[in-house]
This record gives C-alpha cells, sequence and structure tokens, in this order.
C-alpha cells in the first residue's frame, strides 16, 4: 500500500461544468471527475491510501469555443470531484492556479509535463488537472 503518486495529472475530455450550473448537471461532472481520477490512479498504481498532505491544483481548461462565464466557477465542482479519492477533504488544497484557453490565442508554458502539453495539444474542450504535493513555492528566499 502506498500514498498517492504525486505529482497526478488528469485529462478529461468536454467542457466543464460550472458551479452555477444545474445540480444534476454538477452532479454528473463531479462524478465523471471523480471516474476518471480513480482510473488513472488504477494506472499508476495498485492500491493507494489518503493522507492529509497540502497540495497545490492546477486546471487548465481548453475550449473549443468563446468561454462563457468566470473560470472561477469551474474550481469548486473540480475539487471536489477529487475529494475521497485524491485527498480526504478539499481543505487540504492550499493553492489552485486556474487558466483557460481559448482558441486563436498564442501562448506559452515554461514548465510543462509529456502529460500537460499533450492535453493542450489535443483538440479541445478538455480539462487537464494536475495535482502535487511540492509545495517548495512556499519558501521565501
Amino acid at each position: 500500500m502506498s500514498a498517492i503518486p504525486f505529482p497526478l495529472e488528469i485529462v478529461i475530455e468536454g467542457t466543464p461544468v460550472s458551479q452555477g450550473g444545474s445540480s444534476s448537471s454538477r452532479a454528473r461532472w463531479i462524478d465523471r471527475i471523480r471516474a476518471s481520477t480513480q482510473a488513472r490512479l488504477r494506472e499508476l498504481s495498485d492500491w493507494e491510501w489518503l493522507d492529509d498532505r497540502p497540495v497545490a491544483v492546477t486546471i487548465f481548461y481548453s475550449s473549443s469555443a468563446g468561454m462563457q462565464g468566470d473560470v472561477d466557477n469551474i474550481i469548486k465542482p473540480i475539487l471536489d470531484g477529487m475529494k475521497h479519492v485524491v485527498y480526504p477533504d478539499d481543505g487540504v488544497v492550499e493553492r489552485v492556479l486556474a487558466q483557460r484557453f481559448e482558441p486563436g490565442l498564442l501562448w506559452e508554458i515554461q514548465t510543462q509535463s509529456v502529460q500537460m502539453m499533450n492535453a493542450l495539444g489535443a483538440t479541445p474542450p478538455l480539462v487537464y488537472i494536475g495535482v502535487d504535493d511540492d509545495l517548495s513555492w512556499w519558501l521565501l528566499s
């Protein structure tokens, strides 16, 4: 038995559901996040146990058309979908970085993983989620 293997990266095709969406669509999106995360964890390890290590979450949303609404409204359902799968409670999330990438805009990410670049290079819409327990950004020089 081992702890969750961080960094953990998940890619989900489709458009995220906003916190302001209907309760049924939000519940389906949360279930989809949960199932995708569980499937990714099964690919990486046989068995994981949850602990309360502080984590940082990165959310990139690549849309196929201009996004309506606010990017902050997609965060809570995503964090809730990983609850009891990646962490016992989303209270352990110390930092969230969220970014939307709309079609036709040029962008560059300085530090990226292969999975992140594959996700952002794929046909939108899709959501990339990265969870990491490396909180070295906390340290001040």
